[in-house]
């Protein structure tokens, strides 16, 4: 009897072990969709500035209509300490490439590159972190035969500013 109870007990926690790491999944997932739809609507209103009568209001827009807020605080309820953490970073570089969208900044700016690539180095951070806590793996920018993640070692505008000099 006490054999089938201990084993219905295991049974019982094995399943509440995988549904909080789908659970998990789901919101992992959740965040980085609301980032990446969010980052592709400050990209479109960068690479049409006058087409927006308020930048600032339609760059906040961007935030709110993407749901990244809502996204953000499901990930703080059931992210590990380190994907939150990396997931935070992420967030800030996202606000901060809001900011220079607001100010009009145009992709081929300096300005825009400058907020620009550190997020994009944050997205990959959170990237590694769910990879490090979901699979027990991680990877780094050489095997996809970059030198960074934040791109700039791939990104035209950056390299030739590079080579241009001070």
């Amino acid at each position: 009897m006490s054999g089938t109870v201990l084993a219905d007990c295991l049974r019982h926690r094995h399943e509440d072990d995988r549904g909080a790491g789908e659970r998990r999944r789901a919101v992992y997932l959740e965040f980085i969709r609301a980032a990446e739809a969010c980052h592709a609507r400050l990209w479109q209103i960068a690479q049409a500035l006058g087409a927006e009568a308020d930048l600032d209001a339609a760059t906040r827009a961007a935030l709110n209509e993407a749901a990244v807020y809502e996204a953000r605080e499901r990930l703080f309820i059931d992210a590990s300490t380190a994907v939150a953490s990396a997931g935070q970073a992420m967030f800030e570089g996202l606000r901060a490439l809001r900011h220079v969208v607001a100010a009009g900044a145009e992709p081929a700016s300096p300005a825009f590159h400058d907020a620009y690539h550190p997020y994009i180095a944050t997205v990959w951070a959170y990237r590694v972190a769910v990879r490090e806590e979901l699979e027990g793996q991680s990877f780094s920018p050489g095997a996809f035969g970059w030198d960074r993640w934040d791109g700039k070692d791939r990104c035209p505008l950056c390299r030739d500013a590079a080579a241009a000099g001070p």
